[in-house]
């Protein structure tokens, strides 16, 4: 568990879920991101949303009224572009059509792919496309999952499959194992942190598995959040619990706000 006597210096928000289902914005999340925003704290949002690019899911922040600058969010999405430029790979894309524009240049290749990329992708979750890749990794294809999500908070407020089951369907299948770029891979917490100690930052998402456990086994502090994907007694089922489990976003920043008054009336 984070040794709290560290001074608190970043909080990584996870996105989907957390500050917004669809487009309905979580109660006080645009007010509560702005106080946060007064204290002195380094704000990076790492989000494992693959089913749009950055900049729509940018532009969609922006109309709910949150300020956010582009340069603040981290997503899984970017991480397997980087992936897929610095590997030189010839992706198979299982990517939503609105994903497609962060792989600008690398859709159009000689030969077949030698890489098959998963992110989430319902209108390519069917059997030709799952298929096709189930024959690439026999050929000798990497399977790379962009995240491995169980399920999500869909924009009809259902919970809706994630791309995890399907990774795991073509694991079973080829025999393979899947690289993980997303959370809760340690990697991607790192990038978001940019430098920062573990011990000196705090994670806020509502997925206990994937934002709290990866964020808390690093050495931060997590807080869950009871909005988006999360169920009634999620906080039980990661060992160690959630460092706090809150109702929303805004009762989490509240929380915060306290503890950095008490630091500073003992400092």
């Amino acid at each position: 568990m984070a040794n709290r006597s560290k001074i608190l210096k970043t909080v990584l928000i996870d996105l989907s879920g957390t500050l917004h289902i669809g487009n309905e914005i979580t109660p006080s999340a645009v007010e509560a991101l702005e106080k946060l925003r007064q204290k002195n704290l380094k704000i990076k949002f790492v989000t494992n949303t693959t089913k749009e690019s950055r900049r729509i899911l940018f532009e969609r922040l922006c109309k709910l009224g949150f300020k956010i600058r582009d340069d603040e969010v981290w997503s899984s999405l970017w991480a397997a572009r980087d992936t897929v430029a610095c590997r030189s790979l010839k992706p198979f894309l299982l990517v939503s059509s609105e994903a497609l524009e962060d792989f600008k240049g690398f859709t159009e290749f000689e030969g077949e792919p030698n890489a098959v990329v998963v992110g989430l992708a319902p209108e390519h979750f069917h059997y030709e496309s799952l298929n096709k890749a189930f024959r690439l990794l026999l050929d000798g294809a990497s399977l790379i999952a962009i995240h491995e999500a169980r399920y999500y908070k869909s924009d009809n407020n259902q919970l809706a499959l994630g791309p995890g089951p399907f990774v795991k369907a073509l694991e079973y299948a080829a025999s393979c194992k899947a690289e993980v770029l997303g959370k809760p891979c340690p990697a991607f917490f790192r990038t978001g942190l940019e430098g920062v100690d573990a011990e000196e930052a705090i994670m806020i998402g509502d997925d206990a598995r994937d934002d709290i456990q990866g964020a808390q086994a690093l050495g931060m502090r997590g807080y869950l959040v009871k909005t988006g994907k999360y169920r009634e007694g999620d906080e039980n089922k990661i060992n160690p619990p959630p460092y706090r489990t809150v109702d929303n976003f805004a009762a989490a920043v509240e929380d915060i706000l306290k503890e950095l008054t008490n630091q500073e009336m003992s400092a």
